[in-house]
């Protein structure tokens, strides 16, 4: 006691090794009396006062420039995304809780709005028009520049691209869609078109009018694409019968079907011509 008096005095202020609880319980409220501030459109925060969240964002800009996006994870990257949509709030909870609930990057930036706008983490949701735009946007950047680097491109010398842009496109849709992919006499994609959008497992397929939207585009060919939304990119018996109808169907004009393709999830497809079902 008389040591820890004595150190006392040799300082200008009181020693306090160890935080007082009440005052940590303060800094606390004032940080959660902030956030609902923040919440119902005010300011709630000392002007001349950065919020704690500040420096993270700074810190994470600062390592992104420096060393590229390799050096942040998928939820550091979405932070940045929301910073965006959520200038005065501390977004790495809900970036988190996106990641957790749609399985990656991807998946959220291609979340449907109504899912988006659902979410909620430590009081900060992406509640609002802007805020949902935000995120949807850069998947649809993200997207369209796929589609270009296979655009009025010859197919067949870029199929890694093709299958690339496939599966971004189409990999995490709820349910099935159905894609045609039109070439013209020397393979260079001339159309990406979606011809019908179906149940979790059926979509419906015309022969006839993909036959009829081929020869409206002049087209010499044409790639069939699918998905499966459970993930499995295994042709079903449905999937084979139907593909030899087209086939017969495009015979019947001249129209060559190159492949079908069937999109799973993480990558994986399956082409009926590697699987010498075409």
């Amino acid at each position: 006691m008389e040591d820890a008096g004595l150190a006392a005095g040799l300082l200008p202020f009181p020693a306090t090794p160890v935080p007082d609880a009440g005052a940590v319980a303060s800094v606390r409220s004032a940080e959660d009396a902030e956030r609902a501030a923040t919440d119902s459109g005010g300011g709630g925060e000392d002007p001349g006062e950065d919020p704690h969240y500040v420096d993270h964002r700074e810190r994470l800009r600062r390592r992104f420039l420096d060393r590229g996006a390799d050096a942040l994870e998928d939820y550091e990257l979405l932070e940045m995304v929301l910073f965006a949509a959520s200038p005065r709030r501390d977004v790495k909870p809900l970036a988190k809780l996106l990641i957790r609930t749609f399985g990656d990057l991807w998946g959220v930036v291609n979340a449907p709005p109504e899912r988006l706008r659902g979410l909620k983490a430590e009081g900060v949701s992406l509640g609002t028009d802007n805020a949902v735009a935000t995120v949807r946007i850069v998947g649809a950047a993200a997207l369209r520049a796929l589609q270009q680097r296979v655009i009025d491109r010859p197919v067949l010398a870029s199929w890694q691209a093709l299958l690339d842009y496939c599966s971004a496109a189409m990999a995490h849709e709820p349910t099935e869609q159905f894609r045609l992919l039109f070439l013209d006499r020397k393979n260079t994609l001339i159309a990406d078109e979606v011809q019908q959008r179906g149940t979790i497992d059926h979509t419906p397929v015309y022969p006839r009018e993909v036959v009829k939207r081929a020869l409206e585009l002049s087209a010499a060919a044409v790639i069939l694409v699918h998905n499966h939304p459970s993930g499995d990119p295994t042709p079903s018996r449905a999937d084979i019968e139907m593909t030899k109808e087209i086939v017969r169907a495009a015979n019947a004009v001249g129209l060559i079907v190159h492949d079908h393709l069937v999109i799973g999830k993480g990558g994986r497809h399956t082409s009926f011509k590697s699987q010498r079902l075409l």
